[in-house]
């Protein structure tokens, strides 16, 4: 096997969504996250990319989305990243029912995996997501945005995402190559199709856990529906020998391509799931100032001189802003 350092866990995952609008009302306003760059789909740039992350940004928070307005529903099934999931603080599940419930939003009753208390919900275009309550220390690298979500209850970066998968075992091998360890397995809950859940633990802090399950109902692609799952390689060297180590199990990854705030490589693991390697840098405030980030369309390298082209075929979308909220007493 190739020499690499093990990635640390999800840097990012990207998404499919409808109407624009929607999409960052709910993701910004009802969850909280910051919206820390708006930018275009650099394969697509006739669609927007949303990023919605911690208050900075920090690898290991940002969801991701290419909004479609009209996009076809898609199907959650097999070969898909079916579950993303986020942290939240001990104790604040209670605080986001209610936060749910005012807001509209669809969610199921609470399930314990892995002795963890775990929210499952929707968000408007029926992308599963999920809130899990952690402890979070006073080491912890995320930063909580507070302008809509108090900090004690605000979310905290990725907890996990959930692969549902034909076959499991190569991508169990494919994730222990990676640098995550098998840590448990146990019967699987709630609306999950498979017999047996196996969790697999990156050594980050934040977006540690990959967890797959066999299920055999095909999914779709489409509007809902998780379009890539980016893993930390955080500098270009480690990038590098991650790529190798891929390739010797047989995998075939792209060349290295540059996403301005960072460097990827893609590939599809064994059952079909779209991986991304991503380093951690330049980063979201590279382009523009910490206490600015999203409030401007970035056109990044070549795309920023086909600005009037690109813009007039954008829709216009509003930022939802609030005064930061005060936490409890």
């Amino acid at each position: 096997m190739t020499e690499h350092t093990p990635t640390p866990g999800i840097h990012h995952v990207t998404c499919i969504a409808g109407d624009p609008q929607r999409n960052m009302d709910f993701w910004v306003e009802t969850l909280g996250l910051r919206l820390v760059k708006r930018s275009i789909n650099q394969d697509e740039p006739g669609t927007y990319h949303f990023f919605f992350a911690d208050a900075e940004g920090s690898p290991g928070t940002s969801m991701t989305f290419f909004p479609w307005a009209g996009a076809p529903a898609g199907k959650v099934g097999s070969r898909q990243a079916a579950r993303t999931a986020f942290r939240v603080p001990e104790g604040s599940l209670d605080y986001w029912e209610s936060r749910f419930d005012e807001y509209g939003v669809d969610y199921d009753s609470r399930v314990e995996r892995f002795g963890e208390t775990v929210l499952p919900f929707r968000d408007p275009d029926g992308l599963p997501v999920e809130l899990v309550e952690v402890e979070i220390g006073d080491d912890d690298p995320t930063v909580p945005w507070t302008a809509f979500v108090p900090e004690e209850h605000a979310i905290r970066g990725f907890h996990s995402v959930t692969l549902w998968l034909p076959d499991p075992e190569p991508t169990g091998d494919l994730l222990r190559t990676m640098g995550l360890e098998e840590v448990g397995t146990e019967e699987a809950e709630g609306d999950t199709p498979g017999d047996e859940r196996t969790r697999f633990a990156a050594g980050g802090p934040v977006g540690k856990y990959v967890d797959v399950l066999p299920t055999i109902p095909g999914g779709r692609q489409g509007r809902g529906t998780v379009h890539h799952v980016a893993f930390q390689t955080p500098t270009d060297d480690d990038q590098a020998g991650m790529r190798d180590a891929v390739r010797s199990e047989g995998l075939n990854p792209t060349q290295q391509i540059n996403r301005h705030w960072f460097r990827s490589v893609y590939f599809r693991e064994f059952g079909g799931v779209l991986f991304e390697l991503a380093t951690n840098g330049p980063g979201y405030a590279s382009d523009e100032p910490l206490d600015a980030l999203g409030e401007r369309l970035v056109l990044p390298g070549k795309f920023e001189d086909r600005r009037e082209e690109i813009e007039s075929n954008l829709t216009d979308v509003t930022i939802p802003r609030a005064e930061p909220v005060e936490a409890d007493d």
